[in-house]
């Protein structure tokens, strides 16, 4: 079983399957949707505009947690620099860590009602942004340490987190709620119960300390260096590298999912049109969450002075708002109409049709970009074009077509998928 559960965990496995589903696409044999490149073009037109109106100079950071850090205008990562500076840099990075990783983990679709309430600033803010600006707060509150007014996150400190906690930071209440609170609480319950379960990766290297995100920061370093003994270059890691430690890590975190050979496989779903070939053959992965962490990882790694190679290999992200900017511009076409008009569980096969065809339509987008800029996959990889980029005009498009920037298609959410 190692075999299929190591595909599984790749990107190769992403792409693969995810191709497999939208060639039958294209042959128009997939029950749900069907596909038009006709529109391929205006599509990139228009993600183009986008990033031009946000990066006129096409200067794009990466799609991670940190460009919500930044909601409002507000330099909430200067904030934490402050609060930082007695640290080393590995402290610092490790701190990082321990704040990023919680906060993508908690940003699973918030609803359409929900807002939070900077009280510092006086701003409010909704989705994505509202998510972070508030688990950013819930962070500088030590509120996942089980060490008081200290800034790290632990296994303790996760375990004894409690929904009144959560509730309170994300100010949830009857007129303001939140999709999904007891699913996110229980998500950080079992986060803080698996950093235990994996010693190599989250132990400190001082005994007597309780497992802590951040140690995470160790382990990365050190299979840099063990890489660069080995003839790579120094200081240099593979984007997969990370993705391939998040996914050991933090797989056995997802609730309810797939199990192979007692390992459960987290954001990886059953389509029927895939055929039969033996364990895992119709099993189609995403790794949504992991990857969208994984490229937040990325930032605090390059600050120690590592290098991340290899950023394409990762896939684009499999969510609500790549996958609706390609229904609201006609790439994708629903086949009947009770598409968009119920509400669907993650599992069923209407999400896994959309979420397939959307990974593998983002590389066509990606590329077209491109080609319509001059650049090239190391001037502006997936990475960039998610931020700059897709994300944001899938977000852009809603909001011109629906009450709330609803996304076209509807999914029954328990804070921890999308």
């Amino acid at each position: 079983m190692h075999a299929p559960i190591a595909y599984l965990r790749s990107p190769q496995g992403i792409r693969d399957r995810c191709g497999q589903l939208f060639t039958l696409a294209q042959n128009n044999k997939l029950q749900h949707f069907q596909i038009d490149l006709d529109c391929l073009d205006r599509t990139a037109d228009y993600v183009i505009e986008v990033m031009r109106s946000a990066y006129p100079t096409l200067q794009i950071p990466f799609h991670s947690r940190w460009r919500h850090f930044e909601a409002g205008g507000i330099s909430r990562c200067a904030q934490l620099d402050q609060h930082l500076d007695p640290l080393n840099p590995l402290e610092k990075a490790q701190a990082k860590f321990d704040l990023v990783i919680p906060s993508v983990l908690l940003d699973a679709g918030a609803g359409a009602h929900w807002q939070y309430l900077e009280t510092a600033t006086g701003q409010t803010f909704q989705r994505s942004e509202g998510l972070g600006v508030a688990s950013f707060h819930l962070f500088l509150q030590s509120a996942f340490s089980s060490i008081p007014h200290r800034l790290q996150t632990d296994a303790v400190g996760l375990q004894n987190l409690t929904e009144a906690k959560l509730v309170e930071g994300f100010q949830v209440s009857d007129r303001n709620p939140l999709v999904g609170v007891a699913g996110r609480l229980k998500l950080m319950q079992r986060l803080g119960a698996v950093l235990s379960q994996s010693p190599h990766l989250f132990s400190s290297p001082s005994p007597n300390e309780t497992p802590r995100l951040g140690y995470l920061v160790n382990y990365l370093v050190a299979r840099a260096l063990r890489d660069s003994r080995k003839g790579s270059q120094s200081n240099q890691l593979e984007a997969q590298q990370v993705f391939e430690a998040v996914l050991e890590g933090f797989s056995d975190i997802w609730e309810g999912r797939i199990v192979l050979d007692h390992t459960n496989l987290g954001d990886v779903w059953f389509h029927s049109a895939l055929p039969d070939r033996g364990a895992g053959s119709q099993l189609v992965p995403f790794h949504k969450l992991s990857q969208w962490l994984t490229y937040s990882l990325l930032e605090p790694l390059q600050e120690l002075g590592l290098t991340i190679t290899h950023l394409d290999q990762l896939t684009g992200l499999s969510e609500y708002r790549n996958g609706g900017l390609c229904v609201d511009l006609g790439l994708l076409r629903p086949k009947h109409s009770s598409i968009l008009q119920l509400l669907h569980s993650p599992d069923s096969e209407v999400i896994v049709e959309w979420r397939a065809l959307t990974v593998i339509l983002l590389d066509r987008i990606a590329a077209t970009v491109r080609q319509k800029l001059g650049m090239d996959a190391q001037s502006l990889p997936l990475v960039k074009v998610l931020e700059g980029g897709t994300w944001a005009a899938g977000r852009k498009i809603a909001a011109e077509l629906r009450p709330r920037g609803a996304p076209p298609i509807q999914i029954v959410s328990d804070g921890t998928v999308f």
